[in-house]
């Protein structure tokens, strides 16, 4: 009988572990003028459940999750309470080619090579970045080596900052449990040879600016991305925390906190916003919602919302408690 009912304890365990694993989010790429990606969706919380592990579950970092459900406890949300999941981006400007790393999003998006006969998509993965005196660079970069049970060097500047906390480090960690890098690791061609893409030995944290300057992920997910990209993959490294997009007739406003101790967070105003908005519909014929707008900019929920005078968007709802 001990025997049997530790079974059913593991089983359960094992169970309630996978449900924290994310839902690769995959999106065919729109064609033309588009940039609009994805739906946001509404999902029912648990009793159990907090809204990092419902943001996990869907592939959503810490800072989206929170700042698209203010006044929900990030905690205790409740049973019963509605999570709204942020999964409607706007693609960053520039090349659609290879990875693309966008800071204020905490987001990073994939463009793999587009198969013969298929559709081109994009891949889109929640990340944390380089905190306030640890900036994750701006650029263009490549991946220029991949390790799998990676050893990780930690900089003499990181091993002075631990030992002044009283929390010294050795000159090399082994794989394992004890190592921040997790099970896979992809440097970056930065001069210097610090900047990893990797994984992670403690996943609450991804969705946040709290790295030494790598770019963070779920285990899962740089599990996915490592396989898929090979090196010398182009790295573009951005900082779009104001985004305007179309889809169709319909402009999108999206707008993120920008990080801290960012120029983005000096000249963070409702100027900027109004010149891009302008600038974004300078060639066609449209109404902008001035009011809607600037709610969005007060919100910087990170949630794309259309921004011009007439119905927005249908919103997917879903029941995330069904089918456990």
């Amino acid at each position: 009988m001990k025997i049997r009912f530790l079974k059913h304890v593991i089983r359960a365990a094992l169970l309630l572990t996978a449900t924290t694993s994310a839902i690769a989010a995959t999106y065919t790429l729109p064609v033309g003028s588009d940039t609009v990606i994805g739906e946001v969706q509404k999902v029912v919380a648990a009793h159990e459940d907090t809204l990092l592990d419902i943001g996990r579950r869907y592939g959503v970092g810490y800072e989206e999750i929170v700042a698209a459900n203010p006044g929900v406890n990030a905690w205790v949300p409740g049973a019963g309470t509605e999570v709204l999941i942020p999964s409607r981006y706007i693609l960053p400007d520039g090349p659609r080619e290879g990875i693309v790393v966008s800071l204020s999003e905490h987001r990073l998006f994939y463009f793999p090579p587009r198969k013969q006969g298929e559709a081109a998509v994009v891949r889109t993965y929640p990340i944390s970045v380089g905190r306030m005196d640890w900036h994750t660079p701006l650029g263009l970069t490549r991946i220029v080596n991949k390790r799998e049970k990676p050893i990780w060097y930690p900089p003499e500047s990181v091993r002075k900052e631990h030992a002044e906390d009283g929390r010294p480090l050795p000159k090399a960690v082994p794989p394992g449990p004890d190592n921040p890098l997790g099970e896979y690791a992809m440097r970056l061609g930065i001069p210097g040879g610090a900047y990893l893409i990797h994984g992670t030995n403690r996943p609450s944290g991804v969705g946040m600016q709290v790295t030494h300057g790598c770019v963070r992920m779920f285990p899962e997910d740089i599990k996915e991305l490592y396989g898929l990209v090979p090196v010398n993959t182009p790295v573009r490294l951005v900082d779009q925390p104001y985004k305007m997009g179309w889809r169709g007739e319909e402009l999108f406003m999206e707008v993120h906190t920008p990080l801290e101790g960012t120029e983005s967070a000096e000249t963070h105003s409702l100027t900027n916003i109004t010149k891009l908005l302008v600038a974004a519909t300078q060639e066609r014929s449209v109404v902008i919602d001035w009011a809607k707008a600037e709610r969005t900019f007060q919100s910087a929920s990170g949630v794309p919302e259309p921004v011009m005078l007439h119905p927005a968007s249908t919103v997917q709802v879903i029941n995330d408690s069904a089918g456990r």
